[in-house]
C-alpha cells in the first residue's frame, strides 16, 4: 500500500512539474535588462469564472498601462469608475483554445456563466457607467439586457442565474441616483461653504459611501426580454439565490450611526423572501459581531458569536447554539472572567446541504455536526506554533475537503485533500511555486488555478480533481523570456530577542558570488513568498540586491520592530557576503513608508532612504483623511498601527511613534514621494517632515505628484517613468556615487601617468 501510494504521488508531482515548468527561453547572454517600460506591460491574468461542468473558463488580462489615467480627485465618489481595461478571454479547458470576447480592451466585472455554460453574463463599461450584457457562446454575439424604464444597472451589482438559465438577477438604481450622488460629492469637494456637525449620525464621507448600497433587485427574462422587481429599493449589502432558485436571501443595512470599532462597519438584518412573491421573513435581526456563512444550497447558515457556534436553516425560527455555555448556564470557577480559549470557535465553511460545519479554534480545524454539535478535530494546527504549515479550506465537495497548504519555513506550497469518510489527508500538489485562486467546478471534476514560478507573473492552469493531469491555459507574458529577471532566495535570521524571522532576497541580475552589492531593504510587515514585483526587478536590473525582510510587530510597541527585524536582516545579508555594509538603502510604501521614516530616527546604518506615501506624525494623522471614514482612527487604536489606545489614553505612545518628533536624529538622506490627491495618507504628512529636515539642515528631497494618489502615481505613463527614475537616481547618488567618484578619480590618475 505504501509503495503504491508513493509511486502514485511521484507520478502526480512529475506530471505537475512537466506542465508547470515554462519553456526554456533565451540564454542570459542574449537577454535584455528589465526596464520601466516592461513594468507597464507585464500582464496579470485573473480567473473570472468557470462553467459548472468545468469545460469553459472566463479570464481577464490587464497591465499597468491599462490602468493609467486614474482621476484621484474623484476618490470617494461612488459614481466614479477608475480605469481598469482588460482583454476578456474564454478558454476551452479541454482543448486550450481561447477567444477574445471584444476586439478591444474593455472594462468589465461580474463575469458569470449560465448553468449550462452556453452564455456568459457580465457588466461592461460604456461611457461613464456599466451596462449589462449576455454573450452567446454559440453565435459569439452579445445580447444587451433591457432594463426597467428610467433605471440603470448598479455598478456594484452581483449577477445570479436561475437554475434553468432562463433568467438573470441583477441590481438596478433610478437614473437620478448617479446625478444626485455625484452632486453630493461635489458639495463636499467644490462647494464654497461645507458644514459638518456631530449631530449628524454619520460622518459626511461615510454617508456618501453608504449610498452605494441603495439598489433594487430585478429578474431579467431572456425569452421575453422583460424584467420584474424582486426586491424594492433599499440599502442592500448583498443578496443570493438558493440553489433550487426558489428563495432569495439578502442583508439589508440597518446601521444607525458611524461605527468607530469597524472600518466601514455596517449592521445588517438578514432576510429571506420567496422568488415567487410574498412577504420577507427576518432570519437574523442583526449581524453585528458575527460573520455569516452559507451552505451551497442557500438554505442553511452558520456563524460564531462570542466564540460559540450557531447553525440554522431558513425554515427555523431561530439559530441553534451547538457549542459552549447556553444562556443561563454559569461558567466554572476555573474559567473566571475569561472563556477557555480552546472552546472559542470560528465558523469556516458549511457542507453543500448544511448538515456539517467546519470550524476553527486554537487547536486547528474541526468537523462539527450541525444538528448535535458533536465535533472531531480533523487537522491539528497549534496557533502558537509560528513555524507550522498554514492550511486554508477552499472547497468542499461531497466527502472531499480541499485545503491550500503553505509551509512557513521553506518555499513549499500547494493543495491537499481531506476525505471525511476515510479520514485520510492526501497531497495533490506541493512544490516551490506560488499557487492561488483555486476554483473547483460545480460538478467537482475540474480545478482551475493560478501558479507562478519564482519572481514571475502567474499563469492559469487546469487540472482534474485528483491532479493526475495538469494543463497550462495561458502564457500571459511571453515577452519576459527575453528579459533578465533576478533569482530569489528565502533567508532566515534571528533578531536581537532571538525571534526567528524570514525574508526574501532578490539578487542583482548580474550577481556574482563573492561580490558585494548595494542593497535596498523594502519594508512593510511580513514577507515570505517570492512574488513578482516590477519595481524590484527594475532595481535588480540596475545592480541592486533587494531584500524584503519580515518584522515581528508587538501591540503597543511597534516602533522597535523595524529596528530589530530590518537590522537583523541586514546583518544576515552582510554575513552572506551579498550586501555591502557601506551601501545599504531602505524604502517602503504606505505603512512601509511610515516604518522607513521611523526606522532612520533610530539607526544610521542606511545611507539612503525613501518614504513613499507614509505618515510621519501619528498625532496629526490620527483624525485626518476624512474620505476614509474612521480608518485612520481605527488603525492606531485597534489595527495596523498597533498603538492599542486612543490619543488621549496614551499620548506618549503617539509621540514616541511619530518620526517628526525625532527628526533631529535623522542622518540618512531621505527622499519623500507623495501624491497631492492621496486621501489615504495626505501629502501634508510628508510636507511636515520635509520642512522639519530643511530647518535642521538635513539632506532631504520631496517629490509631489500633483495628480498622484496613494503609492506609485498612475495618472500618466510619464509619471510612472519619472517615479522609477527618481528612485534609481536617489540610490545611484547615495549608494553608488562614491564608487563612481573613485572610478573617475582612478581613471584621471591613470591618464596623468
Amino acid at each position: 500500500m505504501r509503495t503504491t501510494f508513493a509511486l502514485r504521488l511521484f507520478v502526480i508531482v512529475g506530471i505537475v512539474v512537466l506542465f508547470l515548468v515554462p519553456p526554456v527561453g533565451s540564454t542570459a547572454q542574449t537577454q535584455q535588462p528589465f526596464t520601466v517600460a516592461d513594468v507597464l506591460d507585464v500582464a496579470t491574468v485573473s480567473i473570472a469564472d468557470i462553467s459548472d461542468d468545468g469545460r469553459f473558463v472566463a479570464l481577464t488580462t490587464t497591465t499597468l498601462r491599462d490602468r493609467i489615467g486614474i482621476d484621484n480627485t474623484r476618490f470617494g465618489d461612488p459614481t466614479y469608475i477608475a480605469p481598469f481595461n482588460t482583454d476578456v478571454l474564454v478558454v476551452d479547458a479541454q482543448t486550450g483554445k481561447s477567444q477574445k470576447l471584444f476586439t478591444e480592451k474593455r472594462q468589465v466585472r461580474q463575469l458569470k456563466w449560465s448553468p449550462d455554460g452556453s452564455r456568459l453574463a457580465l457588466l461592461a463599461v460604456k461611457g461613464d457607467a456599466f451596462e449589462p450584457l449576455i454573450w452567446e457562446r454559440a453565435s459569439n454575439k452579445f445580447q444587451p439586457i433591457t432594463l426597467p424604464p428610467a433605471k440603470s444597472v448598479a455598478e456594484n451589482s452581483e449577477l445570479h442565474w436561475t437554475p434553468s438559465g432562463d433568467q438573470l438577477l441583477l441590481a438596478v438604481r433610478p437614473n437620478e441616483w448617479r446625478t444626485q450622488t455625484h452632486d453630493r460629492f461635489l458639495a463636499e469637494t467644490k462647494a464654497s461653504v461645507v458644514v459638518h456637525s456631530s449631530k449628524e449620525p454619520f460622518l459626511a464621507w461615510e454617508a456618501l459611501r453608504r449610498t452605494a448600497a441603495e439598489r433594487s433587485l430585478v429578474a431579467y427574462d431572456l425569452k421575453t426580454r422583460e424584467t420584474r422587481e424582486l426586491l424594492p429599493q433599499a440599502k442592500l449589502n448583498n443578496y443570493d439565490l438558493s440553489e433550487d432558485g426558489q428563495l432569495l436571501t439578502y442583508q439589508e443595512d440597518i446601521t444607525k450611526k458611524t461605527d468607530y470599532d469597524v472600518i466601514f462597519g455596517s449592521e445588517n438584518q438578514v432576510q429571506a423572501k420567496p422568488v415567487s412573491g410574498g412577504e420577507a421573513r427576518t432570519l437574523l435581526k442583526s449581524t453585528k459581531g458575527i460573520s455569516l456563512i452559507w451552505s451551497r444550497d442557500g438554505r442553511h447558515y452558520a456563524y460564531a458569536k462570542d466564540g460559540n457556534l450557531f447553525t440554522a436553516s431558513v425554515d427555523d425560527k431561530e439559530a441553534r447554539q451547538i457549542t459552549g455555555k447556553k444562556d443561563g448556564e454559569t461558567e466554572g470557577k476555573k474559567d473566571g472572567e475569561k472563556k477557555n480559549e480552546k472552546e472559542r470557535f470560528s465558523a469556516v465553511r458549511l457542507s453543500a446541504k448544511g448538515d456539517w460545519l467546519i470550524a476553527s479554534n486554537k487547536e486547528g480545524l474541526w468537523l462539527v455536526d450541525a444538528a448535535s454539535g458533536a465535533k472531531e478535530n480533523f487537522l491539528k494546527m497549534n496557533e502558537e506554533d509560528k513555524e507550522a504549515p498554514r492550511y486554508q479550506v477552499i472547497e468542499w465537495n461531497g466527502d472531499d475537503i480541499y485545503l491550500t497548504y503553505a509551509s512557513r519555513t521553506k518555499w513549499e506550497r500547494g493543495l491537499v485533500k481531506y476525505n471525511r469518510a476515510s479520514k485520510q489527508m492526501t497531497d495533490l500538489v506541493k512544490d516551490a511555486r506560488i499557487y492561488s485562486n483555486f476554483r473547483l467546478s460545480k460538478d467537482g471534476k475540474t480545478f482551475v488555478f493560478s501558479a507562478a514560478e519564482s519572481n514571475r507573473p502567474a499563469d492559469v492552469f487546469v487540472a482534474d480533481s485528483a491532479f493526475k493531469t495538469v494543463r497550462r491555459l495561458t502564457d500571459a507574458n511571453p515577452q519576459l523570456k527575453a528579459k533578465r529577471l533576478s533569482k530569489t532566495e528565502l533567508i532566515s535570521y534571528l533578531d536581537i530577542d532571538g525571534t526567528r524571522s524570514y525574508g526574501v532576497v532578490y539578487y542583482p541580475t548580474d550577481y556574482e558570488a563573492g561580490k558585494k552589492y548595494p542593497t535596498v531593504f523594502n519594508i512593510y510587515e511580513q514577507f515570505f513568498d517570492d512574488t513578482f514585483q516590477g519595481t524590484i526587478n527594475v532595481l535588480t536590473s540596475n545592480g541592486y540586491a533587494v531584500v524584503q525582510p519580515s518584522v515581528n510587530l508587538e501591540q503597543g510597541f511597534p516602533g522597535e520592530a523595524w529596528v530589530k527585524g530590518v537590522t537583523a536582516a541586514a546583518n544576515k545579508l552582510i554575513e552572506m557576503g551579498v550586501a555591502d555594509p557601506e551601501r545599504l538603502g531602505v524604502q517602503g510604501t504606505s505603512y512601509g513608508g511610515y516604518a522607513t521614516n521611523l526606522l532612520i530616527t533610530q539607526t544610521n546604518r542606511f545611507k539612503a532612504a525613501i518614504n513613499i506615501s507614509g505618515k510621519v506624525n501619528m498625532v496629526s494623522f490620527y483624525t485626518d483623511s476624512p474620505r476614509l471614514g474612521v480608518r485612520n482612527i481605527h488603525a492606531p487604536e485597534k489595527s495596523q498601527d498597533r498603538i492599542g489606545a486612543t490619543l488621549w489614553q496614551q499620548p506618549q505612545k503617539y509621540i514616541a511613534h511619530s518620526a517628526i518628533m525625532f527628526a533631529d536624529r535623522i542622518k540618512t538622506p531621505l527622499l519623500l514621494m507623495t501624491g497631492e490627491q492621496d486621501h489615504n495618507v495626505p501629502a501634508r504628512q510628508a510636507m511636515e517632515m520635509y520642512y522639519a529636515l530643511r530647518r535642521l539642515g538635513k539632506e532631504v528631497a520631496w517629490v509631489s505628484y500633483t495628480n498622484g494618489g496613494h503609492g506609485m502615481p498612475t495618472s500618466t505613463i510619464e509619471e510612472v517613468t519619472d517615479y522609477h527614475q527618481r528612485i534609481l537616481n536617489w540610490y545611484n547618488d547615495h549608494l553608488k556615487g562614491d564608487l563612481k567618484k573613485k572610478a573617475e578619480e582612478a581613471k584621471a590618475e591613470g591618464g596623468q601617468k
